[in-house]
């Protein structure tokens, strides 16, 4: 999966600044792209998209 693979995820979701830890997970599973690869696209936006409400400490 690319990065303009999950922009376009993320833009379908309506994700600019935020994620939940719920959005992610299910991305993560419906798209077959790993947790990781969500994190570090988040990260590598500017400016970030933050993830929020993470029980698991799954994303830091």
């Amino acid at each position: 999966m690319t990065t303009d693979d999950l922009a376009k995820i993320f833009e379908d979701y309506g994700i600019e600044n935020e994620i939940t830890c719920i959005q992610a997970f299910e991305i993560s599973e419906k798209y077959a792209v790993s947790k990781t690869a969500i994190a570090r696209y988040c990260n590598s936006r500017d400016p970030r998209v933050k993830i929020r409400g993470c029980q698991l400490g799954c994303f830091k």
